[in-house]
């Protein structure tokens, strides 16, 4: 009994380790090293879809070799159909012709080769079609910089670039893409370059036989592009150095490209950093090693700057650079329903600070999320449960689009307020209406009624929701500016919201955790100013 028990446990065992190594391995190792090196120029080319196929294509200068399926039909006054593999002795055999030697002939030379052998017996009338049906399977060696050197099984018809699939692509770290040979009988007979492939989609024919052995060598001179091109990789270089303009076709910069930097060190490991025009430095030499990255740097002499909402001007102008605001706002031609007194100013250089702010924000709300400990089981299941929700409050906020707001105050002197690229002037509608939302009972749009008050439109939506915060309540006035309404100040009862007014009533933090109410009552806040949203928590 305890013998077949050890003799079950080995097969389970062999059967484990056959199927840990079928083709998803194989599929997830690929996934694995292209991630690992992304910026290989190259590296996405070996990913399977070679290796799968089988290529019968024609060739005119393919030599017939044994093995190798030779399709005939003759027609006319002699009726002959067949598949006829050419023998160990390089000949086939034809019923009333005899053998026939093919081994050696050029592919384009099949047709007349038969043509005049069978005619040879057959003087007139009879008609010859051949065709070479399958080509001679082969076994060949892929070695060197490969993710999985082996003995390959393919057709002689078959490219490198199938065989290299086979064995998982090149290794991409230490791999030549441009230093590949093929050798047989330990000479070289082939030379390939797939940057030849990579480039221009060209590929050599070449016929392989059984015992070749396709040899990857190991990259030796190689160069690192970044910045604004469309092929951002580390490319192999066929030498010790190469002139900007060959890097140029392969790097490919953007029409936004106009310098570029050339990062080296020394054998002190010191490094050094110059920075030249791409225009008039197409012989500057780089050598291996170094990085370049092109920068679209440009001196701009106008901006464009887009004006949106209500006016009959045009919606997007340009205008030099150092413009004022003082100066386009004269320029927008106003409607009967503009209100040119609260308009707005958006920038994206301040949305992107303020994102900036709201993500350290939101990372440090994490942090302290992540890392807080329980003193019992029953704390843990607890802040367990509130953890996920203040993670799932975080995931929404990351989603926010903040607007960039520049709040324009009613004494703003507008032309000490420069424009910068991609500004946008905002000017909003002539409106009577007014904008409660948040947690009340029915969010939504009043109509404006002179000497109506705050709480009376509050009450107009049905009051305040069971989650109210009424103790942070905004009033976002129609040019941006923010307001705190304080019921219990003097100013509370009296009060005078005006036309185009928002109303936003923030919610209440609930939990039981007082370190964490402070952190999001603050990036409610922050987000419902500089987006114009309430989110709940």
């Amino acid at each position: 009994m305890k013998k077949i028990l050890v003799t079950i446990l080995i097969l389970l065992t062999s059967l484990a380790a056959v199927e840990l190594d079928v083709a998803p391995k194989e599929t997830e190792s690929n996934v694995s090293m292209m991630q690992e090196s992304k910026k290989v120029f190259g590296n996405r080319l070996f990913n399977g879809s070679f290796s799968q196929n089988k290529q019968h294509r024609y060739n005119p200068n393919y030599l017939i070799n044994i093995g190798d399926v030779v399709n005939i039909r003759l027609w006319g006054a002699f009726d002959f159909n067949a598949s006829i593999p050419v023998d160990s002795q390089g000949n086939i055999f034809l019923p009333k012709v005899g053998t026939i030697k093919l081994v050696g002939l050029k592919n384009e030379e099949l047709s007349r080769t038969l043509q005049s052998k069978i005619k040879s017996v057959f003087k007139t009338n009879v008609y010859v079609y051949a065709d070479l049906g399958n080509y001679q399977p082969v076994s060949v060696f892929v070695t060197g910089a490969v993710n999985k050197p082996g003995l390959y099984e393919g057709l002689s018809s078959d490219s490198i670039i199938q065989f290299l699939d086979k064995a998982r692509g090149i290794e991409n770290e230490f791999g030549s893409y441009r230093n590949i040979t093929v050798l047989r009988d330990n000479k070289t007979v082939k030379s390939v370059d797939l940057y030849n492939f990579l480039l221009n989609g060209k590929l050599d024919l070449f016929q392989f036989q059984t015992g070749d052995v396709v040899n990857v060598e190991s990259v030796k001179n190689y160069v690192e592009i970044n910045g604004d091109v469309k092929r951002p990789y580390r490319f192999e270089m066929k030498g010790a150095s190469i002139e900007l303009s060959e890097l140029l076709k392969a790097a490919l910069p953007n029409p936004t490209a106009t310098n570029f930097t050339v990062t080296k060190w020394n054998q002190e490991n010191e490094q050094s950093v110059s920075i030249h025009s791409i225009k008039g430095n197409e012989h500057f030499t780089v050598h291996s090693g170094e990085v370049v990255e092109f920068l679209p740097d440009h001196n701009a002499k106008s901006i464009a700057v887009k004006i949106s909402g209500e006016h009959l001007s045009l919606h997007n102008i340009v205008v030099p650079k150092g413009s004022t605001l003082g100066e386009v706002f004269e320029k927008i031609k106003p409607s009967i329903l503009s209100d040119m007194d609260s308009f707005q100013l958006y920038r994206k250089s301040i949305a992107e600070e303020q994102k900036k702010l709201l993500d350290a924000q939101l990372n440090d709300l994490e942090a302290k999320t992540l890392t807080t400990g329980s003193m019992s089981s029953e704390e843990a299941t607890i802040r367990a449960q509130e953890s996920q929700l203040v993670m799932n409050f975080i995931e929404r906020a990351k989603q926010v689009e903040l607007k960039g707001k520049v709040v324009i105050n009613k004494d703003t002197n507008l032309s000490l307020i420069t424009l910068e690229d991609g500004d946008e002037i905002y000017i909003p509608k002539k409106s009577h209406m007014v904008i409660v939302q948040g947690e009340v009972m029915l969010p939504g749009a009043q109509s404006y009624v002179d000497g109506m008050s705050f709480e009376e439109y509050i009450n107009s939506c049905g009051g305040y929701s069971f989650r109210a915060n009424t103790d942070n309540v905004l009033i976002i006035k129609k040019n941006g500016q923010v307001v705190s309404y304080d019921p219990s100040s003097s100013f509370g009862e009296s009060y005078s919201v005006k036309p185009g007014d928002a109303i936003l009533v923030m919610g209440k933090v609930d939990t039981k955790y007082l370190q964490v109410i402070k952190d999001i009552t603050q990036i409610v806040y922050q987000i419902a100013v500089g987006a114009a949203v309430v989110l709940r928590y």
